[in-house]
């Protein structure tokens, strides 16, 4: 045992902590490697560790996987007078990873990105436990650039990384994506018939992340008389819990009557059949929506958020723009060009076409796994 990790010998049950989330983008990923690592080891013992109040503290234990919540949060940029308060959750977030790692004794640590990997990386690596960082964007975020000076590994899912890694811990893996949505293999008429439209209508899907995103939201509420207007288009909506009550006021109105070729939903279980409906996606840039767009290549319009830090989601955008992946259009000028875009695309059968065949090239399949098996390497080790 060093520093309170205990050897994997003789066949022992690996024990693997996994550290991070805030978002979709990081939460599916690290269940996915979870998963990943179970098929080849049934017996490992895996302890997810999160952020209080945070998505991950339901949806992980929704995967089936014990998590523990750090005090953790965020630097508040605006208004710098509060990151006192911040200063002391980190510092009680150190305190508690380092008792969580006593108590565990994981052979190794996972950070898929989010506030809590910071500490729990960052104590595990002082304490002797190899990490491994997974970075999901083409351009890395402040605290991976800071643990990848301890870690082991570090699995990417861009060229170029060298830029901000060191080059011999780099491994390119890609982003991991949940595993269900290569498992079930619906029919587009099926997939169609689960929201109750017709096969014979092209059909956007508008994704706007697990929260929500404000701009894709307000864009389609602006243009809902040209929703009605075009029933030869088919939307389903997702609209994130936060807006979902103000959406359906806005198109539903006083009178509450759905609106034929509107599907309206705050977060849908089911993404399998929803990429199955859909001939075009609209969709922020996270990073492992791109993933899973390269994947099950689905041609895709990004609307990149312009609230996330140094700009990743842009990065990630251009990366495929300028291998003719996507399509891109500013948040900024969203609302004057996203639903004439979206809608003069899903009609061209041509374009819709050349833009699947270019983001296939750009899968990297097996992620999960791949990943998983640079975490037994690391173990053996």
């Amino acid at each position: 045992m060093v520093n309170g990790q205990r050897s994997t010998v003789n066949g022992q049950a690996p024990r693997v902590i996994i550290s991070g989330g805030g978002t979709g983008g990081h939460i599916f990923p690290a269940v996915s490697i979870a998963n990943a690592i179970k098929e080849q080891r049934p017996d490992a013992e895996i302890l997810f560790v999160g952020a209080e109040g945070r998505m991950e503290m339901q949806r992980v234990p929704d995967a089936g996987y014990r998590i523990i919540g750090l005090p953790i949060a965020g630097f508040d940029r605006k208004h710098l007078w509060r990151n006192f308060a911040v200063l002391l959750k980190i510092a009680r977030s150190q305190w508690m990873a380092r008792s969580i790692i006593k108590e565990f004794k994981p052979d190794i640590a996972v950070g898929v990105g989010g506030y809590a990997s910071g500490p729990t990386l960052k104590t595990a690596a002082m304490m002797g436990i190899p990490t491994l960082l997974q970075e999901q964007n083409s351009y890395a975020g402040v605290t991976n650039k800071l643990l990848a000076k301890k870690a082991k590994k570090i699995c990417v899912a861009y060229e170029g990384m060298e830029k901000f890694f060191p080059a011999d811990k780099i491994v390119m893996t890609g982003n991991p994506v949940r595993q269900n949505l290569l498992a079930h293999h619906y029919s587009k008429a099926e997939a169609l018939e689960s929201f109750n439209f017709k096969p014979e209508k092209k059909t956007i899907l508008v994704l706007g992340g697990s929260l929500g995103a404000r701009t894709i939201n307000q864009t389609l509420m602006r243009a809902i008389e040209t929703i009605k207007a075009n029933p030869d288009i088919q939307f389903i909506w997702q609209t994130g819990k936060i807006y979902i009550e103000e959406v359906r006021s806005k198109v539903y109105g006083a009178g509450g009557s759905d609106i034929e070729n509107v599907y309206i939903t705050d977060f849908i279980k089911e993404m399998d059949k929803a990429y199955a409906a859909a001939d075009l996606v609209i969709s922020r840039a996270g990073a492992g929506s791109i993933s899973e767009f390269c994947l099950l290549n689905k041609p895709v319009v990004l609307v990149p958020s312009p609230n996330v830090a140094e700009d990743h989601q842009t990065k990630n955008a251009l990366a495929l723009v300028n291998k003719d992946a996507a399509i891109y259009v500013k948040d900024a000028e969203a609302q004057e060009k996203l639903i004439p875009i979206a809608m003069e695309t899903v009609k061209d059968d041509a374009k819709l076409k050349s833009l699947s065949e270019h983001i296939a090239k750009l899968a990297l399949p097996d992620s999960a796994k791949i990943i998983a098996d640079e975490v037994f390497k690391l173990i053996g080790k």
